[in-house]
């Protein structure tokens, strides 16, 4: 038997396939050939916006850090001077510094990223008004859904931009008072009168009444009988206003001397004068108690009396003697005297039961 056809024929490649991979392969070249220059450029831009991005952004956080550091440099500086102590609080220009700063870093790194993040898609020819769309709808609904978490963070970082309170001031918020013990940009951690803390949303602070801003008042009001010289009690008043003014520590936290603002209620048998004194913020209580305890000593040395609501005998009468509404001593009082004997009743001697038998 003879075969008809060769094992090398048989084998031998198809020439149209041949040609069909020879011709996709060239045409891949050249399109790698006339796109390569394009990948290149897109390449090398890419890479120059993330560097440009990395750097800036650590550029400016560090910018941001320093100035922050900065701040706290000239606040400590200024706790040097005489009047600076009292009023700045280390802790308080620490904590609002570092919100700041945290503040500035996010935003600063937010809009930097984001910026070169859009920048790349644009240079890789992806259509960003789609995308746009997306995440501001997506933004509506996160802000519809976290409308309380938005509104507390928003109202926190303007409230410490505007430094409207801080570590160790008195504030009322409205739905607590206290002492602000922390500062953050969500929640304010507040002390209150009887040592509890409250935690209190930025967001709900609708109105703040800061006690330890400025400066305070110290009020009081001391009582006393109508007919007392008040040229005198002014002097006695001002005599003990200045030397409490003068000792420690009262020098520091009265920033004016004591002054007798008058007359405040005139009564028949008192009269009410008002002594006020601006003070040291957060103070004001203290130096009430202590100008109280100096004016009360200072009129009793002066003979002055300090008298309450309750209306005095007047000077010229004389206090009626108690026991003159007593009655005088009688021997009525005494069941066994025979004066009470003898008013007494005589009662009818009893009769006996035969007497009555025999009538």
């Amino acid at each position: 038997m003879y075969w008809s056809a060769s094992p090398v024929a048989a084998t031998a490649p198809d020439p149209s396939s041949l040609s069909e991979a020879t011709e996709k392969a060239t045409d891949a070249a050249g399109w790698v050939q006339q796109n390569w220059q394009s990948w290149l450029d897109a390449g090398l831009r890419i890479i120059l916006i993330v560097v440009i991005a990395v750097v800036l952004r650590s550029l400016v956080r560090r910018a941001i850090t320093k100035l922050i550091e900065r701040m706290n440099r000239n606040a400590g500086a200024s706790r040097n001077s005489a009047l600076g102590g009292f009023l700045v609080n280390a802790e308080r220009r620490r904590q609002r510094s570092e919100a700041i700063g945290s503040v500035l870093r996010s935003v600063a790194s937010f809009v930097i990223l984001g910026t070169a993040a859009l920048t790349v898609l644009s240079v890789l020819n992806i259509n960003l008004a789609p995308l746009l769309a997306s995440a501001g709808v997506a933004g509506v609904a996160i802000g519809f859904g976290a409308r309380n978490l938005v509104t507390d963070f928003l109202s926190g970082v303007f409230m410490i931009l505007e430094d409207q309170y801080g570590v160790g001031d008195t504030i009322d918020a409205g739905v607590a008072s206290g002492e602000v013990i922390e500062v953050g940009l969500r929640v304010t951690k507040l002390r209150g009168a009887d040592g509890e803390i409250w935690y209190v949303r930025n967001g709900e602070v609708k109105r703040i009444g800061n006690l330890s801003q400025g400066w305070a008042t110290a009020t009081v009001d001391v009582q006393l009988r109508a007919t007392e010289d008040l040229d005198r009690v002014r002097e006695v008043i001002t005599e003990a206003g200045e030397e409490m003014a003068k000792s420690e520590p009262w020098n520091e936290r009265l920033w004016e001397p004591v002054e007798v603002l008058g007359l405040s209620e005139v009564l028949l048998d008192t009269m009410t004068i008002t002594v006020s004194a601006k003070t040291m913020p957060g103070k004001s209580f203290a130096v009430e108690r202590e100008l109280r305890w100096r004016i009360k000593k200072a009129l009793d040395a002066a003979g002055i009396r300090i008298v309450g609501h309750e209306p005095l005998p007047a000077e010229d009468e004389e206090t009626p003697d108690p026991s003159g509404s007593v009655a005088a001593p009688s021997a009525f009082n005494n069941p066994l005297s025979p004066q009470s004997v003898a008013s007494n009743p005589i009662t009818p001697p009893a009769q006996s039961s035969s007497t009555s038998l025999n009538k």
